[in-house]
């Protein structure tokens, strides 16, 4: 009873309670489920009537008048009964039509309503999930465009390495979440309808029913498929669609979660060098027993739910291998669980990698300081090159560059000290010709090459066409509730 705690004495999913969006949990719900399953029903009395089968107006009125109203104690009374959870609603639906009780579900198997709306709550699914990659990727588009000139460290093997530029690395995360849109959006449209195709895909309860009409068949398929919003169905079926189809839907699902774990992790990696944070409220508490903490939660949620849906990959995996002959029904339970739960999860790790994004802070200060502390190494060669120029020997110069980097490596690694390679270069007479080009050679934009071009030229070729289908749709913000 709502109200009396009741709701705590038993588990509920985190996915729902804790984190989800209302349409993503809607779409999943049993509100949707089984007024999607009396919509088939009406879709398919339909057809069977304007095909010629004796199925009249009223029936089909009385049918679309109870479309919403579900007696859910009477379906669950029914199903404890039956054992048979699309026959219990067959019987709810016939207590409020007692008109149209003998032609519901007429020639239909389970898997009518069920595989159906099943690949109704995916195309859904998919159509939710897909604005929302988009306004992630146009906020992290914003940013990199913002930052593509300003020089970071770059690394390797989490080494100090090259230049780059902050808007550079993140057009890195933006490439990985334009293949994971381009894969949404086929999986979406790879999608077809089961339609109507009888208990092992034959349709031999539909070739009985229009006393072997076979266009008539056809024309039944056909006519349900459109009404359930679908250009195609399958043409051949065992008693379900084939579960290759789970697998094509949830590996795109799965590959998302690699890119936002990948994407959260180099943000992690950032806040512990205090170069960038992922937003932090005025009244937000980072630590128990440490005040002055500033942890990235919303980071560390999005790659804590990332690895699960990756790891949810195997479940349609294992299933679709072990789909005997025409069907078994070891799938159903486990299709419960995995299906709507990637869903869900992309849902969560979307809308919350878009409120990091919206946030994301730049000290660009701390990044200068980083790179203070290592660019006298990396400017040796053009420290060289630029007293060769001035009409030194190249050898020379490189030995006295190694001595000196040397001595300087020693102070930072053993004495704990900073950097001393320029100061030691500006005391040395023999660099003398090119000290008073010492500042221009060391200019860090000097060393982050094309970056800053590469940036500009991959979001107005690659990334803002890719959102254009969905302009409409980018002014909505994201508040997490923490």
């Amino acid at each position: 009873m709502e109200g009396s705690g009741e709701e705590f004495n038993k588990y509920r999913s985190p996915l729902v309670s804790r984190y989800a969006s209302k349409e993503m949990a809607y779409n999943f719900s049993d509100r949707k489920k089984f007024t999607t399953w009396r919509k088939l029903w009406i879709y398919l009395a339909k057809a069977e009537k304007a095909l010629g089968l004796p199925v009249t107006e009223a029936q089909v009125a009385e049918m679309e008048s109870h479309a919403e109203d579900i007696d859910f104690a009477m379906a669950a009374e029914e199903e404890r009964k039956l054992r048979h959870d699309v026959m219990a609603h067959v019987h709810t639906f016939a207590h409020c039509c007692p008109a149209a009780a003998p032609i519901i579900h007429l020639g239909a198997t389970s898997c009518y309503v069920g595989d159906n709306t099943d690949l109704i709550m995916l195309r859904d699914g998919f159509d939710i999930l897909l604005p929302k990659l988009a306004r992630v990727i146009d906020r992290l588009a914003n940013f990199a465009e913002k930052y593509a000139d300003l020089p970071t460290l770059g690394f390797t093997h989490y080494q100090p390495a090259q230049l780059t530029t902050v808007g550079k690395r993140a057009c890195l995360w933006l490439q990985d979440l334009a293949m994971d849109m381009r894969n949404l959006q086929r999986a979406r449209d790879d999608l077809r309808f089961r339609g109507v195709k009888g208990t092992t895909g034959t349709q031999a309860s539909f070739l009985q029913l229009f006393q072997g009409d076979h266009m008539k068949v056809e024309e039944l398929d056909r006519m349900v498929t459109e009404m359930a919003g679908f250009k195609r169905a399958y043409l051949v079926t065992g008693q379900t669609y084939s579960r290759k189809v789970d697998i094509d839907s949830l590996s795109p699902l799965a590959s998302l979660g690699a890119t936002i774990h990948k994407i959260c992790t180099d943000i992690r990696l950032l806040a512990n060098l205090k170069e960038i944070e992922e937003p932090f409220e005025k009244e937000q508490i980072g630590s128990s027993a440490m005040p002055y903490k500033r942890n990235p939660m919303r980071c560390e949620r999005c790659c804590s739910l990332a690895r699960h849906l990756m790891a949810l990959l195997s479940d349609p995996l294992q299933t679709a291998s072990v789909q005997w002959l025409e069907r078994t029904l070891d799938d159903s339970a486990n299709r419960r669980i995995s299906l709507p739960e990637s869903f869900l999860t992309a849902d969560i790790i979307l809308s919350t990698l878009q409120n990091v994004a919206e946030g994301l802070v730049v000290y660009p200060k701390v990044i200068e300081r980083h790179i203070r502390q290592e660019l006298p190494f990396m400017a040796t060669e053009n420290i060289i090159m630029s007293m060769v120029k001035a009409g030194g020997n190249r050898q020379d110069c490189h030995e006295k560059i190694r001595v000196l980097s040397q001595e300087a490596a020693a102070v930072v690694k053993q004495e704990g000290g900073d950097n001393d390679l320029l100061a030691r270069v500006q005391a040395d007479p023999y660099f003398a010709p090119i000290l008073g080009h010492l500042d221009e050679i060391l200019d860090p934009k000097t060393f982050v090459g094309r970056a800053p071009q590469q940036v500009v030229r991959f979001l107005s070729e690659e990334v803002r066409p890719l959102l254009e289908p969905y302009k409409a749709k980018m002014n909505v913000q994201i508040e997490l509730e923490l």
